[in-house]
């Protein structure tokens, strides 16, 4: 049994690739080629479909950044919370 390595894609290549399947199905490919063409599997082509289906390029990239920008933003509030909870032990002398 071989395995292959994963291999990561970038929104601009997901949303390529999305419009490639798409024409390739019109022009009456069945399922089965497009995905072995795409080398991705059903799941993940559905997965990218529901994620990225209908954008542009320019609009995978600005979600990306949002999604990075918002990982960012809750390790921030996570931080704080500890901050304030370790203040609150301290302040009641329980250490």
């Amino acid at each position: 049994m071989t395995t292959k390595k994963r291999k990561r894609h970038t929104p601009e290549q997901i949303v390529r690739k999305l419009r490639d399947a798409d024409a390739m199905l019109n022009a009456g490919q069945n399922m089965a080629a497009v995905l072995q063409t795409l080398e991705v599997s059903e799941s993940t082509f559905e997965r990218w479909r529901k994620q990225y289906g209908g954008m542009k390029s320019e609009e995978a990239k600005r979600l990306k950044a949002l999604d990075e920008e918002n990982k960012r933003l809750k390790q921030i509030v996570a931080d704080q919370a500890l901050d304030i909870q370790m203040l609150k032990f301290v302040n009641e002398g329980n250490f």
